[in-house]
């Protein structure tokens, strides 16, 4: 059965004490909104619509990176849930099937529980997600009798008895799509705070003699981001379960309270990852791969065989082919490293393509950039490049060529040669005395000082 994603957007976020809408706040990398699009993509969705309010111009360039395809909506006063809502509707006209509200602050939704919803929709009109909190608080309360859901209710709004139900709402909801837009449209506002509330759409239900249902999850799971406080706690979370995730999957953490990942990390199995490993967005670790302590790696790709570190970066645009070896202190940025290649130390490598088996010596250092545009270094295959080498690009290297330790390169090098490009040694015998003699003079002569 085909489903459509509402995933609401629009709130400010006055707590987060913050200019950046509260959706783009980030875990692992990415905005709390993405989180929400990729636990909802999984489902296979036919249309995606985000509603946007607070900051909408900057949630709407988010959502579309996220997914170019996602619909986008503007809640233009926020009158509540049901309210945003009812601002998506018009992009489901025409649906069959299902729709999913989700929330864009709540990022910890794992998609296994949204087929969950899905599955028992087959049950019941409407479905909710539910958790038992340990401390309810002022969530909205499940009220239900047997297996089915009654109502439910604001915590503003409720009695004594209901404020003592421990069940409670996450918000998250699914219906059929036609059913949902006509449940919408007779919701009110009576109620204290004046607001349009989705929940209330379970009651109306229930009176039309439809079936309401509950899925329960971890509460961790509905983890919503107000605070910065509550960020924090979202961001321990994620890396928690991703951390988890990886040793499931067969991938070596040596120290795996100490390794940070992305939402859209991947590595492979029997990859080994050391101490203190971050990973940006963008990164894919094949399957045997070791990265080494004290690494930062975002936006490139580790080939099966290659190690990485320690105390390396890896930025956009690095391309590590199998077995290349990156050691300490080395910095790769849109490079492509053939097979074999072996940089130790001590290198900065941009706009560059290095052939197989080629060795690069400590302290090269592809000059990229003129000030205003940035130029490509094109080394072959089974190159020795020097230690001290700098490459002033453009410029290319022949295979099985070779440069002269410290040599500044500026021109071509064909195949097979080698390049010498440094001054010539000149020695002055007895100068270093004479000249420290000198300085000690004048030293003394201004009183040591």
């Amino acid at each position: 059965m085909p489903v459509t994603l509402i995933i609401l957007a629009a709130g400010q976020g006055t707590r987060m004490n913050s200019d950046l809408p509260k959706v783009l706040h980030r875990i692992g990398g990415a905005p709390l909104l993405a989180h929400a699009l990729a636990a909802g993509s999984a489902l296979g969705p036919e249309k995606v619509v985000v509603v946007t309010g607070h900051g909408g111009a900057e949630v709407a360039a988010a959502a579309r990176e996220a997914d170019p395809e996602v619909r986008v909506v503007a809640q233009a006063e926020q009158l509540g849930t049901a309210h945003a809502v009812a601002q998506a509707l018009p992009e489901l006209q025409g649906m069959t099937g299902d729709a999913l509200v989700l929330y864009g602050d709540t990022p910890l939704i794992r998609p296994e529980t949204l087929e969950a919803l899905r599955e028992a929709r087959a049950r019941h009109a409407v479905v909710v997600l539910g958790f038992e909190a340990a401390d309810p608080g002022r969530y909205g309360r499940l009220v239900t009798a047997g297996d089915r859901l009654e109502r439910i209710v604001e915590f503003k709004d409720a009695t004594d008895e209901e404020r003592d139900i421990t069940l409670c709402n996450s918000g998250v909801l699914c219906a059929d799509a036609g059913l949902l837009a006509e449940l919408v449209a007779a919701v009110g506002n009576d109620n204290a705070a004046g607001e349009y509330y989705l929940t209330d759409v379970i009651g109306l239900a229930v009176q039309r003699g439809l079936s309401a249902g509950v899925v329960t999850c971890a509460e961790a799971e509905t983890m919503g981001v107000n605070t910065r406080s509550e960020l924090a706690a979202a961001e321990a979370a994620f890396q928690a379960r991703a951390r988890d995730e990886a040793l499931e999957n067969g991938v070596t953490l040596t120290a795996p309270e100490t390794v940070f990942f992305a939402l859209d990390t991947i590595v492979g199995r029997d990859a080994v990852i050391g101490p203190n490993v971050v990973f940006g967005p963008g990164v894919t670790i094949e399957s045997g791969a070791e990265i080494r302590p004290f690494t930062h790696l975002e936006g490139c790709h580790v080939s099966r065989g290659a190690t990485v570190g320690p105390f390396a970066r890896l930025r956009t645009g690095a391309e590590l082919a199998e077995d290349v070896h990156v050691g300490n202190f080395v910095e790769i940025k849109n490079a492509i490293l053939d097979e074999g290649v072996k940089v130790g130390h001590l290198t900065y490598l941009g706009d560059a393509e290095i052939g197989e088996r080629t060795n690069i010596g400590a302290g090269t250092i592809t000059c990229n950039y003129d000030g205003v545009f940035k130029h490509r270094t094109k080394i072959g295959a089974r190159v020795f490049i020097g230690s001290d080498t700098m490459l002033v690009a453009p410029v290319r290297i022949g295979d099985d060529a070779m440069t002269a330790t410290g040599s500044v390169v500026t021109a071509d090098v064909p195949e097979g040669a080698m390049v010498v490009a440094r001054a010539r040694q000149e020695v002055k015998p007895g100068f270093a005395t004479r000249f420290f003699e000198r300085l000690r003079a004048q030293k003394a002569a201004k009183g040591g000082k």
